[in-house]
């Protein structure tokens, strides 16, 4: 771990001799009526207690936006299930900071999510960005996506995650690591099995597509993303195409060390 300081709870979490229940916080960035965050939340619910905590309505590609400028409101519904009209990052906040109040959870788990993030797609990515602000508040968080925008196979995702999670109370990982997990759409004896990857690329995205409201005033539709660019063997793209599902660790720091001495080197001549 070398000098960092790795959160008291980490450890409290993940270990077996430990006799509490693992409590896990889920988000995501479709709703809290998406049938992904339903099926995660029957998933884990086998091996922990959840608390669910989701935007009031989709909130895809939302980013790692938090809502400074107006409070947030909070429903709880029949289910249990808490939303919020906000963020996902406003959504995993508030759990952790207070709303769950004593209910401290012990991770995050965002996702299931409709449609792949891989490559490019992280920066942009709600699902991401609410298990990236668990791990912002010392948590350790896991993004889970499907490999398909028409999702047929949400539990074999829950099987995986529910995989992934006790590895982690028998094997932790980094403290700072953010999983981020694709899974193939396929039945779970279809699927060959977890792969670690690295994050592919695209290329840049399609045109802005240009239509007109019923008054003829120009409007503004962002184009799809960009085909495959970087998606060879090794890349979450790559994994995902061959049926095997892509775990990818992913950091905060997004410091090119590699560029220190070049840029110290540019900075003289300023």
């Amino acid at each position: 771990m070398g000098d960092v300081k790795t959160p008291i709870h980490y450890y409290r979490v993940f270990s077996r001799s430990n006799n509490n229940i693992v409590q896990i916080l889920i988000s995501n960035d479709d709703g809290y009526l998406a049938p992904g965050i339903n099926a995660l939340a029957q998933a884990l619910s086998k091996i922990a207690d959840v608390d669910v905590v989701a935007p009031d309505r989709n909130r895809s590609a939302s980013s790692h936006s938090l809502t400074l400028t107006r409070p947030l409101r909070v429903t709880t519904n029949a289910n249990g299930f808490k939303c919020v009209d906000g963020t996902p990052s406003d959504c995993v906040h508030l759990a952790i900071t207070g709303l769950l109040k004593d209910k401290q959870p012990d991770m995050v788990v965002s996702g299931i999510n409709d449609g792949p993030n891989m490559g490019d797609d992280v920066l942009y990515s709600g699902t991401v960005a609410a298990a990236t602000e668990g791990r912002f508040l010392g948590l350790p968080a896991i993004a889970l996506s499907m490999g398909s925008f028409d999702p047929q196979h949400f539990e074999s995702a829950g099987i995986a995650v529910v995989k992934l999670v006790e590895s982690l109370l028998n094997k932790p990982l980094n403290h700072d690591t953010i999983l981020n997990v694709n899974v193939p759409d396929l039945p779970w004896d279809e699927i060959k099995g977890f792969k670690a990857t690295r994050l592919g690329n695209r290329h840049k995205a399609e045109d802005v597509i240009v239509d007109k409201d019923p008054r003829g005033v120009d409007i503004y539709w962002v184009g799809p993303p960009g085909p495959e660019q970087d998606a060879g063997e090794g890349t979450d793209f790559h994994a995902i195409r061959s049926g095997y599902i892509s775990v990818t660790p992913l950091q905060i720091d997004l410091t090119r060390y590699e560029s220190m001495d070049d840029l110290s080197n540019w900075l003289e001549s300023c």
